[in-house]
């Protein structure tokens, strides 16, 4: 009798410890997994602040590309309209103030759009779908090319930085297409699958060869890769001299 309690006591004891062991072990695997979710959680916030500094600097270039192009020539012919006004050719003179006032309001209109363009608050009281709208309208009324705006499945709203880094890539994507592709037509189209979100913008425009492009350091097309991959997304690129090109970024929706 006494073997018997002592052997039954030894394998509990036996058993107990290997019980413990697990515990031990479950707990250290736990602990390395909640370090792990830590540190990605920081690289993505790490990215993402890296990201969003870099849209703000590039906002700052488009802003000032965009008053020394558009803006700063409209003032400059008023401003010269107005220093020859002379009031005893009164003919010439209202020809002159009517010039004037409208190059002055042809600069507040451009004006007024870009702080559109460039608001991250509008995705915030918008959501990216009415912010893309507005920004296709505003790309429609430069009439450089005719443009399809294609919506397709359920939207999804995302959270507001992921939303913004979207609508960034987007508008990079076109900022491209006005600058390179000599298109006629451009297609934005946005299918909100159940666990991602697919975009694709194609024109007909002059193509390039991407493996050569890619290789000679296109800014934009690096920059469009960058933040898909912040996203955890992809973008992948189909284009041939002479034959257009399509961009495909797919987004997890999370």
């Amino acid at each position: 009798m006494n073997t018997v309690i002592l052997t039954t006591t030894f394998l509990i004891l036996i058993l107990a410890g290997f019980i413990f062991t697990l515990m031990i072990f479950y707990r250290n695997r736990q602990m390395v997994f909640l370090e792990n979710l830590k540190n990605a959680h920081a690289q993505y916030e790490n990215n993402l602040i890296s990201s969003q500094l870099e849209i703000q600097e590039q906002t700052f270039q488009q802003i000032s590309r965009e008053i020394h192009d558009n803006i700063s020539l409209s003032l400059t012919l008023a401003k010269l309209q107005l220093n020859t006004f002379d009031w005893n050719d009164r003919e010439k003179s209202v020809i002159k103030m009517e010039s004037s006032i409208q190059l002055l309001g042809k600069s507040i209109a451009q004006l007024s759009d870009i702080s559109k363009s460039l608001n991250a608050d509008i995705i915030i009281q918008q959501g990216l779908l009415q912010a893309l709208e507005e920004e296709m309208q505003r790309i429609r009324q430069a009439d450089q090319f005719e443009l399809v705006y294609e919506v397709k499945g359920s939207p999804v709203f995302m959270d507001s930085n992921k939303e913004l880094i979207i609508f960034r890539i987007i508008q990079e994507a076109f900022n491209n297409v006005i600058k390179h592709a000599n298109a006629s037509a451009v297609q934005l189209q946005l299918d909100f699958c159940p666990v991602q979100l697919v975009i694709l913008v194609t024109d007909n425009g002059r193509g390039f060869d991407p493996s050569r492009n890619k290789s000679g350091g296109n800014a934009g097309l690096k920059n469009m890769e960058t933040r898909a991959s912040i996203l955890k997304g992809e973008m992948q690129v189909f284009s041939s001299a002479d034959t257009g090109t399509t961009l495909l970024f797919t987004i997890p929706i999370e």
